[in-house]
């Protein structure tokens, strides 16, 4: 009979950070969170992934009897300053698409498992940051993230990942608290720049700037853009500011080099001019919540990031893709990007486009000479 101990040490041969053990009982209270707060939740049952099955593993595996949950650490590396300032670390080195690392160690841990007679699934839509806390791996924290009892200098760092099995184990003591200081003055809820963090284990994801960057619909609201700040993709701004996560920001890393070899493609340049063929090859494999119909989203999402940086260096290109693109939502962002900026050279791009500008992107127009 395979025991807790050999599964502890096969994780740590799979190269996960840690491994914790609970049953397979229901979620109930993330039950009623999701019930409670449907309207928050309802683009993602719309997507398909249906969060309310999900808090029944039995949904998942009919003879469920223990979720396994290992951990996953997506920053042991340093990543280029030129990237983390636009796109969150968990997708920096993110290989979902290609395959070429977690995916086979997970593979290598569910072979593991099989071999034992051992059935398992990894679900998407199984609370995962619960069920880590209930296996005892570790802590909440106000920004709804999950927090490590010991990987990243007890940082949030980190990636649960549940394996459903139909194996009965022993389940550890559950840690289902908010591990937060009194101190730290919820430096996260205040920071937030969207207000999207309400709460412990409370977060309305539709203002979330993570959210917003990959799902959101339409030209991105006025009173959002300046909010948003640099984030072209994803957001790690909530896991920046938390004194929590500070010890490990302030280690000396080596350089993760899949990201680094990434700088040149995701220059912000190349981003706005990008078309399918550059998108497919060189972004999608890492970043890939969107797909090629959704160029315009990324186009749109840099040149808001163009116009928050405050540095003209970017009118020419900004003026160009105005020219070349002919999607109204990124034509719209771009002209609010330029009168963002200011500055002579940038007041003529926009009064050269009032001739030909209509709808939507007139109205952007207008506005921007406006500020």
């Amino acid at each position: 009979m395979l025991s807790k101990i050999e599964l502890i040490e096969k994780a740590c041969e799979c190269g996960f950070a840690d491994i914790g053990f609970t049953t397979a009982e229901p979620f109930p209270e993330q039950r009623e969170i999701l019930q409670e707060r449907r309207e928050s939740y309802e683009w993602a049952y719309k997507s398909g992934l249906d969060l309310t099955a999900g808090t029944d593993p039995k949904n998942i595996l009919p003879d469920a009897k223990t979720i396994i949950v290992l951990m996953e650490v997506y920053f042991r590396e340093a990543y280029p300053p030129a990237l983390e300032r636009h796109f969150g670390r968990c997708y920096l080195d993110d290989d979902r698409v290609t395959k070429d690392r977690l995916a086979k160690r997970i593979k290598a841990f569910r072979s593991f498992l099989r071999d034992q007679g051992i059935d398992s699934q990894v679900p998407f839509h199984l609370p995962h940051r619960v069920a880590a806390a209930r296996a005892g791996l570790g802590t909440f924290g106000k920004n709804c993230l999950f927090y490590s009892r010991r990987e990243v200098a007890r940082g949030s760092w980190v990636l649960p990942i549940a394996v459903v099995v139909n194996r009965e184990f022993e389940p550890d003591e559950p840690t289902l608290t908010v591990g937060c200081p009194d101190w730290c003055r919820n430096t996260c809820l205040t920071a937030c720049p969207t207000g999207a963090l309400k709460g412990p284990r409370h977060i309305d994801p539709r203002r979330c700037i993570s959210y917003l960057s990959y799902f959101g619909q339409g030209l991105t609201p006025r009173d959002l853009r300046e909010p948003m700040g640099l984030w072209v993709y994803g957001c790690d701004h909530c896991q920046n500011v938390c004194p929590r996560n500070a010890p490990w920001l302030a280690r000396d890393l080596p350089v993760n080099q899949k990201a680094a070899g990434m700088v040149e493609d995701f220059r912000l340049e190349k981003l706005l001019h990008m078309d399918a063929s550059y998108f497919n090859s060189r972004v999608w494999p890492h970043m890939f919540y969107m797909s090629e119909k959704d160029l315009w989203r990324w186009q749109m999402n840099v040149a808001r990031v163009m116009g928050n940086c405050l540095d003209d260096r970017y009118v020419p290109d900004l003026a160009r893709a105005f020219s070349e693109n002919g999607d109204e939502r990124v034509r719209g962002m771009i002209t609010w990007a330029l009168g963002r900026i200011g500055g002579p050279q940038a007041r003529q791009v926009l009064e050269k486009a009032i001739p030909g500008a209509e709808g939507l992107v007139r109205e952007e127009v207008l506005a921007a000479l406006a500020i």
